[in-house]
């Protein structure tokens, strides 16, 4: 998510069994989890990892304030954890869709009417949630994502990798040229006759193209997520090619920008100021790329660019293959890891609540410095005790709960 403060002035679910060594997909931010039998433990630990990439960003100490590791895990967050989540919600979306194989028939209809379902229930909650909170919360942003991927989801891997890739390299430049149309008398005379941002302040324009997480940069991920879903990560084979993939793409784009835009390539906007979960200013955003075309040549989190976009997949594949080979052959981290993986079946729960919660502190008279590691270690455990808890006695979390339950009538589709 974009990496910045949750706080205004302080923007994919599940169906399977319960958690032993809960490994679904049910509950990405937004994502449905599939019709498979068994829990992907690999993919669920990833999303748990993106959970916390983004409490180290919105509660943790401004990117200024860190050094080291400390500041390196800081940067990481920055950007790569909301894309690893977005590509994540892809990978869900094609759980519910059939996963390697696409559903037909009357089953394919009513998957596709369970993801329109969630689609509107994202873009509803996260357009309450703004009004509360800010334009930092993506979850209307995934809304209008399943929509538009929704027509994608019986295509194969090779074929949505390869919309996935063609997107990367268009867009950019194409959010570049629009937003230098969309002068603010434009937004303005759009936004007046918007009913979403009379709401919210987070109106169509900004879901689609000048938002935190703009469609047109931001759809790429959850493609790239797709194609993903169609392959066995459970295979040997399949994971050398994805390591192999996620680490070329790496090297190659941020390498490129490096060689192209010089030293600060890949300077995080993070680093201007306060951090993205305190207060002080937003970080730029992937839809508003700076104002000079050299911009598109670096890569830094949240830049948009096709550098950026493409690098970002490359790290976001190496962790989701990396967390899988991780839970399958190594048994007992698997089960030292289950309490951190339940957070990953619940990561909607994991994420709404670390608004709701950070929302109410100051209300309790609670305060925090902004420059320590506490209260985001406070809030990593709180989730993991919390998802550990609830997973031993629920199959879902509380609102992956509630969004499954939206989608039954999805049922009586025929």
């Amino acid at each position: 998510m974009t990496q910045s403060q949750p706080l205004r002035g302080t923007s994919a679910p599940q169906e399977n069994s319960p958690p032993q060594p809960r490994t679904s997909s049910e509950s990405a931010v937004p994502a449905p989890p599939g019709p498979s039998t068994g829990r992907l433990a690999g993919v669920d630990l990833a999303r748990a990892l993106a959970v916390f990439g983004m409490y180290v960003v919105h509660i943790g100490p401004p990117l200024s304030a860190t050094y080291g590791v400390a500041g390196w895990i800081r940067y990481m967050a920055d950007g790569h954890s909301s894309v690893l989540f977005a590509t994540l919600a892809g990978f869900s979306l094609m759980l519910l869709a059939g996963h390697r194989e696409p559903k037909t028939g009357l089953a394919g209809r009513q998957a596709r009417a369970r993801i329109a379902i969630r689609a509107v229930v994202l873009l509803a909650l996260g357009t309450v949630m703004a009004m509360e909170y800010g334009e930092v919360v993506i979850l209307a942003f995934y809304g209008v994502y399943f929509l538009l991927a929704l027509p994608l989801v019986r295509l194969r891997a090779r074929t949505l990798a390869i919309i996935a890739a063609a997107l990367a390299l268009v867009t950019p430049q194409l959010s570049f040229a629009l937003n230098s149309l969309l002068t603010e008398p434009v937004r303005q005379s759009v936004d007046a006759y918007d009913p979403l941002h009379r709401l919210s302040d987070v109106g169509v324009l900004d879901l689609l193209f000048t938002g935190f997480y703009p469609t047109i940069t931001w759809i790429p991920f959850v493609i790239a997520g797709m194609a993903l879903a169609r392959l066995d990560l459970s295979a040997t084979a399949v994971q050398w090619r994805l390591a192999a993939l996620g680490a070329g793409l790496t090297v190659a784009a941020y390498g490129m920008s490096l060689l192209l835009a010089g030293k600060d390539a890949l300077r995080s906007t993070a680093e201007d100021g306060s951090s993205s979960g305190g207060s002080g200013s937003m970080p730029l955003d992937s839809g508003s790329l700076q104002s000079h075309a050299s911009s598109l040549l670096t890569a830094g989190p949240h830049s948009g660019t096709t550098f950026d976009i493409i690098g970002s997949v490359g790290v976001a594949i190496l962790v989701i293959v990396g967390a899988t080979v991780a839970m399958d052959r190594l048994p007992r981290l698997r089960r030292i890891a289950t309490p951190v993986v339940a957070v990953g079946t619940m990561s909607l729960t994991a994420y709404v609540g670390h608004f709701v919660i950070q929302g109410w502190l100051p209300r309790f008279g609670a305060t925090y410095d902004e420059e320590s590691w506490v209260t985001l270690i406070m809030f990593v455990l709180g989730a993991i005790v919390f998802a550990a808890i609830w997973s031993r006695f629920f199959r879902r979390g509380p609102l992956e709960y509630l969004l499954n339950a939206a989608t039954k009538p999805a049922k009586h589709i025929r």
